[in-house]
């Protein structure tokens, strides 16, 4: 038998040195190239999750390569074809290549056999990546380099993991336009089936979705706003609404892809835990919050959050309250999370809270073109939406016209240009209602009001309880504006009554 089998012998042999070598299995190699080589259509049945690198023999990748070749531009590979693209002249023990690949033709197993096989030489070949990471992980534990300190190490180990977890989705390379057209239908398809005709996930608010067609997958969605607009409680409605609406079905391989809805990861780098969970209760249970706080609430209250806790504790909405979190630790975070519970919609609050790598400290510049960066090409990897909350500049508050523009955003640059979508939370009656002219104690016991407050209050009618959502920038959609409803006790957000009135500009 050929060289490669005999090292495959040599393992068994009792007088052999006692090491442990890498898992291999030359004998379901020989098989399954000897099968593609007497008919090329068993190529097929493995050439979508088999590659030449998952060969354990250097000589078997070699053949299993040229013959995907030929194969591919539709020319018939056999001994006699392929030999002429293999060293024919090296010699496999005690004979040439050209004989050993009539050997392989003539040892084939059926082409029904052909898939296991090849799913046998995968699996092994996951096997001996896990055990490159583990030995890579060991070296540089004992070597300590001052480059790579613990926490990194971990990092690049997870993300090595989750590669790894996830192989087949991160080769890179060029994409045939078919599979991307493919894709592309089978998407439009989904939006069709799915309730409310979106591409992408619903946020719960049916303006917003109009105007964006959902959240899209791998987008980076910025949302910004000056203190006080709310952004902040719009990501919590848009979280509490995508959870609650997660309903799963199992895959083929045991997986949970989600229909309606989604698996939420919420990053809170400037609330604690408790606090956003009171926010959500708070909207879901329409019970005040500053009253769930001050512990004003009634017993008629207290059994309405109980009932309201019950209903929506089993929402897939998972927080990470960690403060000053680095781009590198979060993403670790989220691959960990995706592997473990699944990953639909990632949200981050907010930008500014989060730092870069050590390389880029005192560069706040670079570093939150490092942060944006990061955030866009993780939403690619995890194939997710992120959302990521950003503050506004002080220079809106110095204009007469409060809506904020591009141009606001704190270090714009980097993350106007990273961004798939901007959203811009803007209340007017924020801004109004602190104009409220003064009066007199007595006009104020008489309710005495002079044509200024007349005024006033007559541009705090129109504009109460309402906000706009802005969307400045949409890289696949129209920009515009949506104007939602926003109840400020409770924090939450929705769509107008359709018999509210809206100015024609946001139509």
């Amino acid at each position: 038998m050929a060289d490669p089998a005999r090292k495959q012998n040599a393992a068994n042999d009792d007088s052999s040195p006692l090491y442990r070598e890498a898992p291999g299995n030359i004998e379901a190699e020989q098989a399954l190239l000897g099968a593609v080589l007497v008919n090329n259509d068993a190529f097929y049945r493995v050439s979508d999750f088999l590659k030449p690198e998952h060969f354990y023999e250097p000589l078997h990748r070699q053949i299993f390569e040229v013959a995907g070749q030929q194969i591919r531009m539709g020319k018939t590979s056999n001994p006699v074809t392929i030999k002429t693209f293999l060293p024919a002249d090296e010699k496999v023990g005690d004979i040439t290549v050209a004989q050993y690949l009539a050997r392989l033709a003539a040892e084939a197993v059926t082409i029904i056999n052909a898939e296991d096989y090849g799913r046998a030489i995968y699996d092994l070949a996951i096997r001996r990546a896990l055990i490159g990471i583990g030995e890579d992980m060991v070296n540089i534990a004992f070597d300590a380099p001052v480059e790579m300190p613990p926490g990194e190490q971990i990092e690049d180990a997870e993300r090595r993991l989750f590669e790894l977890a996830e192989t087949g989705r991160y080769d890179g390379g060029f994409q045939p336009f078919n599979d991307a057209l493919r894709t592309a239908i089978d998407m439009a398809n989904e939006a069709y089936m799915r309730e409310g005709k979106l591409s992408g996930i619903s946020t719960g608010l049916k303006t917003l979705d109009a105007k964006m067609g959902g959240l899209q997958r791998s987008d980076l969605i910025v949302l910004a706003g000056r203190p006080g607009m709310g952004k902040t409680s719009l990501a919590t409605n848009v979280a509490a609404n995508i959870a609650a609406a997660y309903r799963g079905e199992q895959q083929a391989d045991g997986s949970m892809k989600a229909v309606d809805g989604g698996v939420v990861g919420f990053y809170s780098l400037e609330m604690s835990a408790e606090q956003l969970a009171t926010r959500i209760l708070s909207e879901v249970s329409e019970v005040s919050s500053s009253k769930i706080r001050r512990g004003e609430i009634t017993e008629a209250e207290f059994e309405q959050l109980v009932t309201t806790s019950n209903q929506i504790q089993r929402m897939p909405l998972y927080i990470d309250q960690t403060g000053g979190i680095s781009i590198a630790q979060l993403a670790a975070r989220a691959r960990r999370l995706k592997r473990q519970r699944g990953l639909d919609v990632m949200i981050v609050d907010y930008i500014q809270l989060m730092s870069g790598s050590s390389k880029n400290s005192g560069n706040r510049v670079q570093e939150i073109t490092e942060i944006t960066t990061g955030l866009k090409a993780l939403g690619k990897e995890l194939n997710v939406p992120i959302i990521a909350l950003s503050q506004l500049s002080r220079q809106v508050e110095s204009r007469e016209d409060k809506r904020p523009q591009l141009s606001d955003l704190r270090e714009s640059g980097s993350i106007e240009q990273d961004a798939d979508v901007v959203l811009f939370v803007f209340r007017e009656e924020y801004y109004i209602q602190n104009m409220e002219p003064r009066r007199s104690p007595e006009d104020f016991r008489n309710d005495i009001k002079n044509e200024e407050y007349i005024a006033w209050e007559e541009k705090m009618n129109k504009v109460a309880g309402t906000a706009d959502v802005i969307i400045a920038k949409q890289r696949h959609g129209p920009t515009g504006t949506a104007r939602l409803s926003f109840v400020p006790q409770f924090t939450r957000f929705g769509d107008l009554a359709e018999d509210d009135h809206v100015p024609e500009q946001y139509e």
